[in-house]
């Protein structure tokens, strides 16, 4: 539980973009539950931590993806099934800036950088 909580949850709010896959369907029984809910029966969060520094465009994005919405000011909710889509609309143009530009304005946390600082239990 130590790990969890001060090496796998403090990723989610260090990156600038997170994408949450959430079931529509009761996946409360796993002894029940005999398949992975499909996209079409999921939704997906997408929070952006500092959406100016991000340089996300909300309005256009709900435009563009069909059943779209906004949960929060820094959260668009698409259906599951709009997901590979969200995904190009909103890192097409970031990943462009990296190949050409050399930018480092987006940044990934990974969970590899913390916990090469820590020591392993032998």
């Amino acid at each position: 539980m130590h790990d969890y909580v001060h090496f796998i949850t403090p990723q989610f709010s260090l990156t600038d973009i997170n994408f949450q896959r959430v079931p529509m369907v009761d996946t409360s029984n796993p002894f029940i539950a005999r398949d992975i809910p499909t996209l079409d029966e999921s939704m997906v969060v997408i929070r952006f931590r500092d959406p100016k520094k991000t340089g996300v465009d909300f309005q256009y994005l709900l435009n563009m993806i069909h059943g779209s919405f906004m949960s929060r000011r820094n959260n668009i909710v698409v259906p599951g099934g709009k997901m590979g889509f969200a995904m190009e609309l909103i890192m097409q143009p970031l990943i462009e800036e990296l190949v050409y530009n050399g930018s480092n304005r987006v940044s990934v946390a990974t969970t590899h950088d913390r916990f090469a600082k820590r020591e392993m239990p032998v």
